[in-house]
């Protein structure tokens, strides 16, 4: 009888966790959308708001999610081109920008997506002062330093995806490469979200293996300094090679944006490699770079010290200052 009061509890618990958490992502295009999509099929709050300034397409996507209630776990889904859509969300996730096309660098985006978050993220914190807010829109770290300036939040509550994607990508190629699942591959991007990000290969491992040191089996030959070289490449161009073809990322990424989300919800103190503000990280300071971190309730926390050879530290020193001089040629 104690164990069944004992999980009746729990389960009125979540029922009431779930009635006071809310989503709110801005940005009704395919990230923006799809991301909602992501979160309500993994239940992640109980209310999703969408905000965009196009009226027909927001109310249209929100209608579109809601017809699909049905086979997803309970939630409302709200649209409007009215910023107080988003009123006191829990997270709101920026996914608003200019779009990327084939052949531009993420840093090429910057200018119109800064004008954007200056216009409009004073506003959003106005509606939703205690939210954590996750910057999605590229280039994310120079766009998550400008809003952290433009909004004046503290940086534990605001901060960006940074490379949580990056590092999927990393994970599925050594999967792919070495024959073991993905969920059994712990490896991560750390930098700039784009062309100066590195790998860190020497804290990487496959299972409790170190991925300097698995020798292959099944056919499935070692990771060689050349074969980590080309995944490198590979998670760097992916990105580029699905934006000709496709015109957007989108799946991928409102995935990644969900385990963001959920880590936030559900106060898991969480490692995810987000794009904070750095203070004294190896030396490294006042700069948004993405390294691993601890994701709860109150957002972006403690930066752990992963173990870096001296090449990891030089690449992440150089990522830095790409990213701090694109942030100064704007103004930042």
């Amino acid at each position: 009888m104690t164990e069944s009061l004992d999980v009746e509890d729990l389960g009125l618990q979540h029922s009431r966790a779930a009635r006071g958490t809310k989503l709110a992502i801005v940005g009704a295009g395919a990230v923006g959308s799809t991301m909602a999509y992501a979160a309500l099929l993994r239940g992640a709050a109980r209310t999703v708001a969408l905000y965009d300034v196009n009226a027909a397409k927001v109310q249209a996507e929100a209608l579109d999610l809601g017809h699909g209630i049905q086979f997803m776990p309970m939630a409302q889904v709200i649209g409007s081109d009215d910023l107080a859509v988003c009123a006191d969300a829990d997270v709101v996730m920026f996914t608003a920008g200019a779009k990327q096309k084939p052949g531009q660098s993420r840093i090429e985006l910057a200018e119109a997506t800064i004008g954007l978050v200056r216009k409009v993220l004073p506003k959003l914190v106005e509606v939703a002062p205690n939210a954590v807010y996750v910057m999605v829109t590229n280039p994310v770290d120079v766009v998550t330093y400008a809003a952290l300036q433009v909004s004046g939040l503290p940086p534990t509550q605001l901060f960006g995806s940074g490379t949580v994607l990056d590092s999927s990508r990393l994970r599925y190629l050594i999967s792919a490469h070495t024959g073991v699942a993905v969920q059994n591959v712990h490896a991560y991007i750390a930098g700039e979200h784009g062309d100066s990000e590195l790998p860190l290969w020497g804290s990487a491992s496959i299972g409790s293996v170190p991925l300097l040191e698995w020798h292959g089996h099944d056919g499935h030959g070692p990771l060689t300094a050349e074969v980590r070289d080309a995944i490198a490449r590979e998670v760097v161009d992916s990105a580029y090679r699905i934006i000709e073809g496709k015109g957007a990322t989108n799946y991928a990424v409102a995935l990644a944006g969900s385990r963001i989300i959920e880590a936030i919800l559900n106060d898991e103190g969480r490692v995810l490699p987000v794009s904070s503000l750095l203070t004294d990280y190896y030396g490294i300071s006042d700069v948004c770079l993405s390294v691993p971190a601890i994701v709860g309730a109150d957002g972006v926390g403690e930066r752990l010290a992963v173990p870096l050879s001296d090449d990891e530290l030089a690449g992440l020193r150089r990522s830095a200052e790409a990213v701090r001089a694109v942030a100064q040629r704007f103004g930042f």
